[in-house]
This record gives structure tokens, sequence and C-alpha cells, in this order.
């Protein structure tokens, strides 16, 4: 949920974020970024860089292994309510006042739960830091969970996940997911169903924050107008009355399921396909190998194989993408496209064609060369083109035990990545039967 509240000091902080975007974009590629590690007080760390060309200051911040997969069974959907509630009133403050004083000092915070974290952001300027920090600290310490809000909150998503009920590409998603990771909390939707946010209560909500956040298992990265020192201070005033230990639910490893063929009929033009096959965790020797493979056959968008042979080649579809998703406990890659229900099969062999090709004969020499190319250009404007970006690549950095210079010997790393090394992640990750979903009309 993100309710980024820019009023009165909209124009200020507008033009604070402009700028700073602007400065970080037009320095950090020519020098490396001016990561420090900080540790509080109270002991709790955080990675900062420091820029004092404007008065603004951002937050991100992860609880790692919070998301979904604790929800309860029966309460699906526990932990993405919660995150469209923690600015919904805190403290004594009611939803109403927490929302005008966010508003009033054009404070942005926002939550947001995924399978394995629960995440939050956060920006101010530093005018009304002392109020920002302070409503931020309640939000994660003392959310009321009233009910108004909480109805309000429930039926809004509620709305949406009936709306997405004949999506064919929620249905893809839907049914991908409970395929691949059937049995596995991954299988669970992020945001439950109808039936379970019925179920969540206030209490649960409660349970689940107590339960969650916690020191141990809290990253934070922060950019912005701020000092070490005066850092180390806000994270004891924000975290420092929280838990020192979380108590979290153990989640399995899994692998993903392979050689399933699954047809969903639905009364629609197009047809939906998605493939599954195994991934690459993120702290497997070979993963850039292996995201170096992905980027060529369908990770590169308008440059990639598989948009070649089903886009520009035979306008089979608008798109055809590939994706490498590494979570804590499983890894898979992904295809996805959608074309005309006619042409579905068509499609399908298609696909099958360029993992076979891929599988046997890895890229060409120009097709490596390029991946790499473009794989350490675009990691600026995508994870460095911004305050909020920056924060997050720190979060990122920690969450995955990268090391603090991993931005530095990042480009080395994917330089380092030899043509055998992907031709064999290319042979370990498609030489097996895929799991083929495809949503539309029978018989496509």
């Amino acid at each position: 949920m993100d309710f980024s509240n820019l009023k009165r000091p909209l124009a200020a902080l507008a033009a604070c974020g402009f700028a700073l975007t602007g400065s970080l974009a037009a320095t950090l590629p020519a020098a490396a970024v001016d990561i420090q590690e900080v540790t509080s007080p109270g002991g709790i760390k955080a990675l900062l860089v420091e820029d004092h060309t404007n008065p603004l200051i951002s937050m991100k911040f992860a609880f790692k292994g919070a998301g979904s997969t604790q929800d309860a069974l029966g309460k699906e959907g526990t932990a993405n309510l919660m995150s469209g509630l923690l600015d919904e009133g805190a403290g004594d403050i009611e939803s109403a006042e927490f929302q005008k004083r966010l508003d009033d000092t054009g404070v942005s915070m926002s939550y947001d739960a995924s399978l394995d974290n629960f995440t939050g952001s956060f920006r101010t300027i530093t005018e009304f830091d002392d109020e920002a920090f302070n409503l931020l600290r309640l939000s994660l310490t003392e959310p009321r969970f009233d009910p108004e809000p909480v109805d309000r909150i429930r039926g809004q998503i509620a709305t949406g996940i009936i709306a997405n009920r004949n999506d064919p590409r929620e249905i893809a998603s839907r049914t991908f997911r409970e395929t691949v990771f059937a049995g596995h909390p991954y299988a669970r939707p992020v945001e439950g169903t109808v039936d379970t946010l019925k179920a969540v209560t206030p209490d649960d909500l409660k349970a689940f924050r107590q339960r969650t956040f916690a020191k141990d298992d809290l990253y934070v990265g922060v950019v912005g107008d701020i000092t070490p020192e005066a850092l180390g201070k806000r994270l004891d005033e924000v975290f420092g009355a929280l838990p020192e230990k979380a108590d979290l639910k153990t989640i399995p490893q899994t692998q993903p399921i392979m050689d399933k063929t699954v047809p969903v009929d639905l009364a629609v033009p197009q047809t939906v396909i998605q493939f599954a096959l195994p991934g690459v965790m993120r702290d497997d020797d070979d993963f850039f190998a292996a995201y170096l493979m992905n980027h060529i056959l369908g990770g590169g968008s308008f440059t990639s194989r598989l948009y070649t042979e089903i886009r520009e080649k035979r306008g089979l579809a608008y798109g055809a993408s590939s994706f490498l998703a590494s979570y804590d406990h499983a890894a898979v890659l992904g295809i996805s496209t959608a074309t005309r229900s006619d042409k579905a099969a068509e499609t399908v062999r298609l696909i099958r064609e360029e993992i076979e090709k891929m599988a046997k004969d890895g890229p060409t020499d120009e097709e490596l060369k390029k991946a790499k190319d473009y794989v350490k250009g675009s990691y600026v404007v995508r994870n460095l083109d911004s305050s909020l970006a920056v924060a997050s690549t720190l979060v990122g950095i920690q969450l995955d035990d990268l090391g603090i210079d991993y931005i530095d010997r990042r480009q080395k790393l994917i330089d380092e990545v030899t043509m055998d090394q992907v031709k064999a992640a290319a042979k370990k990750l498609l030489s097996v039967e895929p799991t083929v979903i495809t949503v539309g009309s029978a018989g496509a």
C-alpha cells in the first residue's frame, strides 16, 4: 500500500527529490557509491549514503522472512492487509489525524508484503524530520488497527481480488503459483482470498506484527541529508522498542515442480502462456552465468531470442519474456506471453524450440557480449537513479548478503563470466521438461 502524502510541502519536496535524483544519477556512473556502515548506540545497523545536496532523507527497510509465508493457514493475506494499515492510525492518533499529519509534513510512507519479506519506504524533508521520524516510529511500534480502517482496507483488497477473478493473466499467475509450488507456502496468494481476509481480526494483525517485527530480522538503507551520528540516534528512536528476536515460523526449501501441463479453459480471444523451469538461488556460484543466459533468452526485452522469434519475426504477440525469480526458499525461471487462441499451439512450440536451442548450443559470442554490456549499464538506471532506489539497493545488498562493496564488484563479476559457464547454466536449467500453463479457449 502506497499513500504518497505530499500536499502542503509538495513543491519543495518534489524539487528536492528531482535535484537529488539528478545529482545521484550524474555522479554514480563515474564514481563508486560511498556506502557507510552505521551502528546505532543501541546496536541497530544500517547502510548509509550521505548526500547533503538537498534537505531530503530517504529510507528503505525490510523485516526478512516476515512476508506472507508467515500468514496462518486460513488467514492468508494477513501480512498484506497489515501493510495497508500501519499508517492508518498509531499511538493516540486516529486514522484521519495521522493521514493529516503526513500530509502537513509532506512525509511519504508506505509498506509492502512480499512472499519472503515485509518492507517499508519512508521519505521526509529535514525541516520536518522530528515529526516525520516520530510518525514512522508510531506506525511500526504502536499501530492501532481500529475497526473502521481495518474494514475499509480489507474491503479495498477484497474488491481487487473479486475484480481479478476472470482476468486471464491473474488466473495464469495463480495457476503457476499453485502448480509450481504446490504444497508450499509460496503457493498461497500474498493478498489472500475474500474468505481468508474475513477471518483476519485486529488481534491477528497485532500478533503478526509483534511476532515478525524485530531487530534481528531488520535491514535498513538510508540516503540523503543526514550524518552517521544523527542516523544512529534516529535508528534507536524508530526501531529501538522492537523485540530483540523475531518469532518466525520455519519455511522449508522447495524445488519447483516440473513436467506438468495445465490448460485452463476460459472464453477469451487471447491465450496466456506461462512456462516454468528450474531457477538459480542468489548465492549460487553460477548466478550471473544464469542471469546472462536468461537475459539473452527472454530477459532482454526487445533484443531477446523469444521476443525476436515470437514478436518480431511472426507477430504472434505484443511481447514474450523470461525472468529469474530467486526467493529465499526456491528459485524458478519463468517465461510468459499471450497470443491469439488459434496461435497458442504454435507459440508454445516456438518457445520450446528456443529453450532447446539455448540448452544445446548456448548463446553466441556477440549475444553474450551485448548481454554483459546491457546488464552492466542498466544497473545504474534501474537501481541507482533516485534516493529511494539507492536506499532499496542498500537493503537488497544486505538481504542477499552481497557485501558492502558489491556495487564496486558487480561489473567485475559479470565480466568474469565465461561462455562455458553460460552454456553450462543453460544446459542445467533448460534441459528438463518444463511446466506449461495456458489460460484461454479450449483446444487452443
